[in-house]
């Protein structure tokens, strides 16, 4: 666990960086989609792309709680900042969790620093929610490995230096009936044409969730050594169930998220009602405006609660599937439902981009889908409460 003092102050500063750097300057990166390679910068300073990673390794290795309250505090300023660590660090979980001592020493040290980034890439055209409909498939060649498909929704995929892709292993007949199978993929960052058949597109354009990169990425014939299969051979056919153990941690992560994008909407809200005159007196003084803050200060309570319970339990080494995804689905539309409200409490100037609660309407989307949509949320939580009968 992290020394308590430890954390009060890693959260304190931070805490003043985003008040200070992160608030003031956000929309001039979000509004053109532009990356904030300074911030960025900053955040390795700080270690964060080592956060979880272990001491030995060169990281911080907070523990859940922390980390949660670091992506929460970066959310609080601008969402996409913990993104741009998030699947970095589901990346680094599979190496720490799963990887060889090989492959740790060969990665996580560089990670750590941030000086190698990582991303995490599972998702398909035709394969979202459905992972298990997964196409790109991973081929034996002596000692190497030919990955063939196309991945969509690459998070920080342009700027990354390792990929933990997802590939299906044929069955000895040929089939694509094999299991699904984790690599760990080297490429050049930036975007365009790499070497050895990987193709990184143009970054997407979104509604929301700018400034950090999302694209899609293409292997023609990539080979891969067998070193970079994740865990050796006995990861084999482990892929999918890996995958979905470090996803646990990217859950925690958009519950984080969350509750920092709800604090910000409420923080814009409750500070606008104040100063806002309607009818000889502040709104915050009408019932109405009053019972709305009231709801949305609740309603963030509880989605940050849920998250430091689901962060708890990791930490104390529980099952954590159900805490997590009633954290994440909570959490995630508590921020579209704040976000909302913070909106309609500006009127007309929620709509204008000269503030920022139109950005949090943006952002909070993101979260519903990301991860696990709200639906496969309530699967995960459904399955879980009837299997405890």
């Amino acid at each position: 666990m992290t020394d308590i003092d430890v954390a009060k102050e890693m959260i304190a500063a931070l805490k003043s960086w985003v008040d200070n750097e992160v608030v003031p300057h956000a929309s001039e990166f979000e509004l053109p989609d532009e990356y904030p390679t300074q911030m960025a910068l900053q955040m390795a300073s700080f270690g964060l792309f080592g956060a979880t990673i272990p001491a030995a390794y060169g990281g911080l290795e907070l523990d859940n709680i922390t980390y949660a309250r670091i992506v929460e505090e970066l959310s609080r300023g601008w969402m996409s900042l913990a993104g741009i660590i998030n699947s970095h660090l589901i990346c680094a979980k599979l190496i720490t969790r799963f990887g060889s001592e090989e492959q740790r020493q060969r990665w996580l040290p560089t990670m750590a620093t941030g000086e190698l980034r990582g991303c995490f890439s599972l998702s398909e055209p035709d394969s979202g929610s459905d992972a298990g409909a997964l196409r790109c498939r991973a081929e034996r060649d002596g000692n190497e490995w030919i990955i063939n498909g196309t991945k969509m929704w690459v998070t920080n995929g342009e700027r990354a230096g390792v990929v933990a892709l997802l590939a299906r292993v044929p069955d000895s007949d040929g089939t694509d009936s094999g299991g699904i199978t984790c690599f760990i993929v080297e490429k050049t960052p930036g975007p365009g044409n790499q070497s050895g058949g990987i193709t990184v597109s143009p970054k997407i354009d979104k509604l929301g969730y700018r400034g950090v990169e999302t694209v899609e990425m293409s292997y023609v014939d990539h080979h891969l050594g067998e070193d970079q299969l994740l865990g050796g051979d006995e990861g084999i056919g482990n892929g999918l169930r890996w995958a979905l153990a470090a996803l646990e941690l990217g859950r925690i992560n958009v519950a984080a998220r969350g509750v920092g994008v709800a604090q910000a909407a409420y923080d814009a809200a409750l500070a606008y009602a104040k100063e806002r005159q309607a009818f000889g007196r502040p709104i915050s003084q009408h019932q109405a405006i009053a019972f709305k803050l009231a709801e949305m200060a609740t309603k963030l309570e509880a989605a940050r609660l849920l998250t430091y319970e689901a962060a708890r339990k990791a930490d104390a080494g529980e099952r954590v599937d159900l805490a997590a995804g009633m954290a994440k689905l909570f959490a995630s539309e508590t921020a579209s439902e704040l976000a909302l409200d913070a909106m309609r409490i500006h009127g007309g100037n929620g709509y204008s981009t000269e503030y920022p609660v139109e950005r949090y309407y943006r952002d909070a989307p993101l979260m519903i889908i990301g991860e696990g949509t709200s639906e496969i949320q309530k699967l995960i939580i459904s399955r879980a409460l009837l299997a405890e009968d």
